[in-house]
Formats: C-alpha cells, structure tokens, sequence
C-alpha cells in the first residue's frame, strides 16, 4: 500500500472509525473497506502511534560507497577518455576525492551510465611485417586481368 492509502487509513482511524468488526455484521470496517487484512491495519496504527508517522522506513540495503554526484564524476571521467580501464578509473576517482572505490565499483557504476567493457573489433590488427608484404603481393600483381 502506499503512503497516499496509509494516510487515508489513519484519518478514518481518527475518525473514530473500526479498524475491524467483530461480529462480522458491520461492512464500515476500514479492512473492509480498504480490503486490506485486519494484522496490516492494526500493524500501521501502531507504527503510527509510536512514531507518529504513517510512511514506510526506506533502507535496510547496504550503504552505497559512492554518492550520484560521485558517480556522474566517474562516468564522465570514463567517456572523457575511453581507454582507460577500471582500475584507473578508480585511481584517478582516488586521487581526486582521497576516496578508494574499486574496480568492480567502477564497472558498477560506468555500467549503471551505459558503459560497457565492449571493443569495437573490425578486424585483426595488422603487423609492419603484413602490412609490407600485403602491399609487395598488391604492387606484383596490380596489372593482373580477370582471367589470370
């Protein structure tokens, strides 16, 4: 349920209304009404008189180790050179916030930005060597006809 349903369920509880009826005669109960169990009723009620709040607790995940702003900082470092790796990523992070992240951090975060450890590979790259012979066998037999 979300935050909007649990303030309408606390108002009608300061109404004065019935979390749930007993007799099963009365179809006013907010449960009811809200079609929603009479435990998860009862349970936020009495969040909300200890607290004093309606709203969920958000959390209860580990912290992250990086803020947005840093992880805008790491992305655009990346796409500012696209050759540098991870590690350096996180060495460059290192030096200018004094924050050690690591690698697997960095690729976390370079891929939440949309970039990938991908190389673009049209071919093999050629040697000194292929490429001389490739233009020797190319000069030799550069007045060759189709049928030879």
């Amino acid at each position: 349920m979300d935050d909007f349903m649990r303030g309408r369920i606390i108002g009608k509880i300061e109404e004065g209304r019935k979390i749930t009826d007993s007799t099963g005669i009365c179809y006013f109960s907010i449960n009811k009404e809200f079609d929603i169990a009479h435990s998860a009723v009862s349970r936020l009620w009495k969040s909300f008189k200890t607290t004093g709040m309606c709203s969920r607790r958000h959390g209860g995940g580990r912290v992250r180790s990086t803020t947005p702003a840093e992880d805008r900082y790491i992305v655009l470092s990346a796409k500012r050179n696209r050759r540098t790796t991870a590690q350096q990523v996180a060495n460059q992070f290192l030096a200018a916030s004094g924050k050690q992240i690591s690698r697997k951090t960095v690729a976390r975060r370079l891929r939440g930005g949309g970039l990938y450890a991908r190389r673009p590979v049209v071919c093999v790259p050629l040697t000194r060597q292929h490429r001389t012979s490739r233009l020797q066998w190319c000069r030799e037999h550069h007045n060759w006809t189709e049928q030879d």
